[in-house]
């Protein structure tokens, strides 16, 4: 993963009219014309991605890890990428330690994908536990701050079924279910488990079949990836060119169900928004 990546190397042009690279990089340094250390780079639209960092052991003491992220940061400040990405951080590796010296700097929740802040605070919780996650940490804060519980409250709270007198039991006490809705909870489950599949093998009527939309041009579909800035195309996926539009669940099989959908001949005409929102 060090020498081959997924990202096509390209120029984009920014909405102010300048050009910046993006793609996979080596950023080389260099002490007296000798390489010394490496600095594996994604450039992607938004963001420097610091994928890996490697040096010589004889540079140990001048502390190149943090040589590195400056220069990264520098770049991306100088370049307008605006945000670096100094990827995965382990609490308890000494080699990783470099990362949380800059801020202001930002974890992601591995429980509802949000950025929260990597502050003293935040350090002291990976201290004690091996999982953090701080929107589950504020979810029990709030349980906690409304008041102790005791068994008849806990059991106020719990889900209710209604019993053939027509009253109701908490769903893990001691009450009984009828016939009829235990048949249904097992059609309930039947539907659950029950896979969709792909639209192709739906035999809906009046879509294009699997066959015609494999020589339909899927690669120059519009897409807008970002709320502000250029369109980019289906193409510029990664891997995009290794799928195949019967590789489902996936996106180009998602697009190409999608257009057999509502007809080939608008596939010119659109423009695929995968903007995420902003809170």
């Amino acid at each position: 993963f060090l020498c081959s990546s997924p990202l096509r190397r390209e120029v984009m042009v920014t909405p102010d009219g300048q050009n910046r690279k993006l793609g996979s990089y080596h950023q080389c340094y260099r002490l007296d014309g000798v390489l010394v250390a490496i600095g594996v780079l994604d450039l992607l639209p938004d963001c420097v991605s610091s994928v890996y960092f490697l040096y010589h052991e004889s540079i140990h003491k001048q502390t190149p890890g943090k040589l590195g992220a400056m220069h990264e940061i520098a770049l991306a400040k100088e370049e307008g990428y605006r945000w670096w990405y100094p990827g995965f951080y382990i609490h308890n590796c000494p080699k990783m330690k470099y990362k949380i010296d800059y801020s202001p700097q930002f974890i992601l929740d591995p429980n509802s994908f949000g950025w929260d802040p990597l502050d003293q605070e935040t350090l002291n919780l990976l201290d004690q536990k091996p999982f953090l996650s701080l929107s589950i940490e504020r979810q029990e804060a709030s349980i906690a701050d409304s008041g102790p519980q005791t068994d008849e409250t806990r059991g106020s709270k719990r889900p209710k079924v209604s019993n053939q007198d027509g009253q109701t039991t908490p769903r893990n006490g001691t009450g009984t279910h009828t016939e009829g809705q235990d048949k249904m909870e097992e059609e309930n489950n039947d539907d659950a488990d029950e896979d969709i599949g792909s639209l192709f093998q739906s035999s809906m009527p009046g879509i294009t079949c699997a066959s015609d939309m494999e020589e339909v041009d899927l690669d120059h579909i519009a897409l807008k990836v970002f709320s502000a800035g250029p369109l980019f195309e289906t193409s510029d996926l990664v891997a995009w060119e290794s799928k195949s539009i019967t590789d489902w669940p996936g996106i180009k099989a998602s697009v190409a169900e999608l257009i057999a959908a509502i007809g080939p001949d608008v596939k010119d005409l659109i423009c695929l928004d995968m903007a995420r929102e902003r809170a």
